[in-house]
């Protein structure tokens, strides 16, 4: 797959210069917004190590997407307090998989999925999400998926490489259809990801999201 420089939608939202990361703050136990378990709160400990989506920028996202989330298959894959999956989930979605390399949190998802009563819907993987560029693990593709990346924003400047690595095998992987998600900071430059020109940027305050269709299963190799 090629990668040119951005300019396209990613390239015209870029700021002018790059803002720091976000300051720490008081967090709340983030909620289900929408959907059948609206309202639900879910468990989250701020240690530093989990940066759960802000919840306003949660609500814009799937008012971007949505009816697409209903019957795909959601994938987190930095999932944390597990916020875009169980959120996927009460909106429709027919399953998801949560990617989480921390295993006491991995357990804690678990039981938030059996809490919540939906964890025949839930598939936990602990582990490194960032190997699996070099070897996908098996996924569900007779429906379309729903990838979130919104890993801890100093990724995307630590672990770029990495990063758009992961990305760009879902992007070849995923079944026609397919929606791709990609939450940053300010700082990180659109440029890097795979075929820039082809990603809508949407400038959500702290955040900036990132969004992709998968058209056809050449579109990869354009």
């Amino acid at each position: 797959m090629s990668r040119r420089p951005a300019r396209g939608p990613a390239a015209r939202h870029r700021p002018s210069r790059a803002t720091a990361h976000e300051t720490p703050e008081a967090v709340q136990p983030p909620r289900i917004i929408g959907g059948e378990l609206k309202g639900k709160r879910l468990p989250f400990t701020p240690d530093g190590r989990t940066r759960p989506m802000k919840d306003r920028v949660r609500e814009v996202l799937f008012d971007l997407v949505g009816p697409e989330v209903k019957n795909a298959l959601a994938v987190d894959l930095f999932a944390g307090s597990g916020a875009l999956a169980f959120e996927a989930i009460s909106r429709g979605a027919h399953a998801a998989v949560l990617a989480e390399r921390h295993f006491p949190t991995a357990t804690v998802l678990r039981k938030t999925a059996q809490d919540l009563g939906i964890a025949q819907q839930v598939d936990v993987r602990p582990g490194d999400v960032l190997l699996w560029s070099k070897r996908l693990p098996s996924l569900d593709t007779s429906r379309p998926w729903m990838v979130f990346f919104s890993p801890p924003w100093a990724m995307f400047q630590e672990r770029t490489d990495d990063l758009m690595a992961l990305v760009e095998c879902f992007l070849e992987a995923a079944p026609t259809g397919s929606k791709l998600i990609v939450e940053s900071d300010h700082t990180f430059d659109p440029s890097a990801l795979p075929d820039a020109p082809l990603w809508t940027c949407r400038p959500i305050q702290p955040a900036m999201l990132y969004i992709r269709t998968k058209e056809s299963t050449s579109e990869a190799a354009s």
